[in-house]
């Protein structure tokens, strides 16, 4: 989608000039209430880290990135009229929807993978790519939540990551799985209805809640601002074809309509 925005140049070395900007944003303006954010939504690794010593495959796989999510987001925000924010490098660098603090922020293996490039960092090395990329990402959202309080526009966040079928060995049941912590109002009314198709498997919580050491989107920009707000988790083998994670932000988008009123009982 376009839209693009630089991220205030390549921080610190990690992004050569001819790199694309480390997130994107389209649809500012749109009029929905909802805001969409994809916080793994590209595998890109920059030049300057070597594909993080992996094999071309691995980045291609879900370690590296929330597949089919990005095309879920993207047909949803055209379906809602809503802006989308959205990441353009791997998680394997730094992942967005991680506190800086936490363990996984720069993961040294993930689902049994190593990541070699992300092995004994220096603390300058990590807060490098915190500037490059995690930090004008998370601004980026914040400014434009910023301008939407300012205009009292009434805001609700959609949080759209996708998860593996399997993980460890075990198959995970769930066509859809609605994470959350503190604020329900969106949540409540959204589960039942999608909950109405008696052929989904419908996740409360599963496979993944929010909680404040694994999650900084929804902690940071939902919960703090008192906004409602939800993150919905895909199955991959679901969106993976772009045909279907199309369906999916339609089936998304029609759930949604007229829930907006939801939205509008709070205030950025």
């Amino acid at each position: 989608m376009a839209d693009a925005r630089a991220s205030g140049g390549p921080a610190g070395g990690l992004l050569s000039e001819e790199e694309p900007p480390v997130y994107s944003i389209a649809n500012r303006d749109g009029r929905s209430p909802y805001v969409v954010l994809c916080d793994h939504a590209g595998n890109r690794i920059p030049r300057s880290l070597e594909r993080l010593g992996l094999d071309r495959r691995h980045v291609e796989e879900h370690i590296a990135w929330d597949i089919g999510a990005l095309g879920t987001a993207e047909r949803l925000a055209v379906r809602l009229d809503a802006p989308l924010v959205a990441t353009v490098y791997s998680r394997l660098v730094i992942d967005c929807n991680r506190p800086l603090d936490a363990p996984d922020s720069i993961a040294t293996s993930s689902d049994g993978v190593p990541i070699p490039g992300n092995f004994d960092l220096a603390p300058e090395e990590m807060q490098r790519r915190a500037e490059a990329l995690f930090l004008p990402y998370h601004g980026a959202i914040a400014a434009l939540l910023d301008e939407r309080a300012a205009a009292g526009r009434p805001t609700a966040l959609l949080s759209i990551h996708s998860f593996t079928p399997f993980l460890d060995g075990f198959l995970r049941p769930w066509d859809i799985g609605l994470a959350y912590r503190q604020e329900r109002t969106l949540v409540t009314d959204l589960l039942a209805r999608l909950r109405r198709d008696r052929d989904l498997s419908v996740g409360d919580n599963q496979p993944y809640a929010v909680t404040g050491h694994s999650d900084y989107t929804i902690p940071v920009h939902g919960e703090a601002r008192g906004l409602p707000s939800v993150l919905v988790e895909l199955r991959q083998d679901r969106v993976a074809d772009p045909g279907d994670a199309a369906a999916w932000g339609d089936r998304l988008a029609e759930a949604l309509a007229g829930l907006a009123t939801n939205a509008d009982r709070t205030r950025p």
